[in-house]
């Protein structure tokens, strides 16, 4: 007997019952995208190496420790299956020079994958809803990205359930004189670093703010703030940022020690975070990118964008009391050939008007045919036997209310059922 497979650790199945719920998120956040003029936009899943060591920063975390890279057998690349989606975004609008006439609004989702400890909501492969502003340079297109959540949050009833944090990382001239501030402050006080923030100090110093560990927080509260020392253009554009959410009635917190974990980042960051997930809190997180395009080989490009973590939103949702089904309005049991091309005719009518209708396959007894259909879910079954085909006509039986068996003619099917 053959050795069972399972799914690697950490890149887990959805199954059907739980892909309606995120069926019901990403119809939500589609529609939400597009009424702000947002466009889907793929990309590969694999890119070459680079991209990710020159947009991401070859001192991240992510780098260092979680990408999944191999050789390519045929010509020795360097390949990576993607850790996240905008470096490939921005790559794909250089190539295809796509800002050269307009600015562009996208999104894509897909897989994403980073070899790291899986945990609750943290996978190995986990999926993203990624949305990015090509091309605008001013707080407005922050603002309305941030608007743009709020819109969805409240589409799917967790107004009460996410809040937002914002804050700015100011350009790279004002965080090089922050980072020479923050090494010296902490390499004073050396003894008080746990092991991650002692790796930290001297290659990606700006990322001890962003430290869990609790027993850090207080040295941290203490550590010079970038936000303090902005120059007068990333000054104007948080303040410009903070006035039109004020003016967008969306409640904010500015949390200092927000610094996002990828190196493009610049002035505006901001996330959703939320309480009822434990540690994994951030829902979605974003902020400006001004310099990627540069980075990567383009023109200078100012850009903006976030991402959703889809594993985590389905939590959040689940843990608010969403629920979600795609239960059919009829299933069809049948007996016979003639019986079986009338419940094949119920079926096609019923789907032509736009319902959910399963047909028995696969034969078996009314009795056990009757199981399934109650299984299904669906609020009628539709039966279907000799008597039915002589009459031309179809016997509904109410699955989910109180209420008689009825037969009613084939023509008149659609009609009833409508007006139940």
């Amino acid at each position: 007997m053959a050795t069972t497979l399972n799914a690697v650790r950490g890149m887990n199945d959805v199954l059907p019952d739980e892909a309606v719920l995120w069926e019901r998120f990403e119809d939500a956040a589609r529609t939400v995208f597009a009424q702000y003029g947002y466009r889907n936009l793929r990309v590969p899943i694999v890119e070459a190496t680079p991209l990710f060591v020159r947009g991401i920063g070859d001192a991240t975390d992510i780098v260092e420790h979680e990408m999944y890279t191999f050789e390519d057998k045929l010509n020795g690349e360097s390949l990576t299956l993607r850790p996240e989606a905008t470096a490939g975004i921005v790559r794909a609008a250089i190539e295809h020079s796509l800002t050269y006439e307009r600015p562009q609004r996208v999104w894509t989702s897909g897989p994403m994958f980073r070899h790291e400890r899986p945990q609750k909501g943290r996978y190995r492969q986990f999926h993203q809803l990624d949305v990015e502003a090509l091309g605008f340079a001013g707080p407005d297109v922050d603002v309305e990205q941030i608007v743009m959540l709020a819109r969805l949050w409240r589409v799917l009833g967790l107004t009460e359930g996410v809040r937002l944090t914002i804050n700015s990382i100011g350009d790279p001239d004002e965080r090089r004189e922050h980072r020479s501030e923050l090494v010296a402050y902490f390499e004073a006080r050396a003894d008080q670093l746990d092991a991650d923030a002692a790796r930290r100090l001297h290659t990606n110093p700006l990322r001890i703010l962003d430290s869990k560990n609790p027993a850090m927080h207080a040295l941290i509260h203490g550590a010079p703030k970038l936000v303090d020392r902005l120059g007068p253009g990333s000054r104007a554009h948080f303040e410009g940022l903070q006035r039109l959410l004020a003016d967008n009635d969306v409640a904010y917190e500015i949390d200092t020690r927000l610094v996002r974990g990828l190196d493009y980042y610049n002035r505006t960051v901001f996330e959703w975070v939320t309480d009822r997930l434990g540690a994994q809190g951030t829902v979605a997180g974003g902020g400006r990118y001004d310099g990627l395009f540069e980075q990567l080989g383009g023109k200078p490009t100012p850009a903006c964008g976030f991402a959703i973590g889809v594993e985590r939103m389905i939590l959040l949702l689940r843990e608010v009391g969403e629920t979600c089904a795609d239960t059919p309005l009829a299933y069809v049991v049948h007996d016979g050939d003639a019986a079986s091309r009338l419940a094949w005719r119920a079926g096609e009518m019923l789907r032509n008007a736009g319902c959910n209708v399963i047909v028995n396959a696969g034969g078996g007894s009314f009795k056990s045919q009757m199981k399934k259909a109650d299984a299904s879910g669906a609020r009628y079954a539709l039966l279907i036997g000799s008597d039915e085909v002589v009459a031309d006509a179809v016997s509904v039986k109410p699955l989910r209310e109180t209420g008689e068996q009825r037969t009613v003619a084939f023509a008149d099917l659609r009609a009833v059922l409508e007006a139940q």
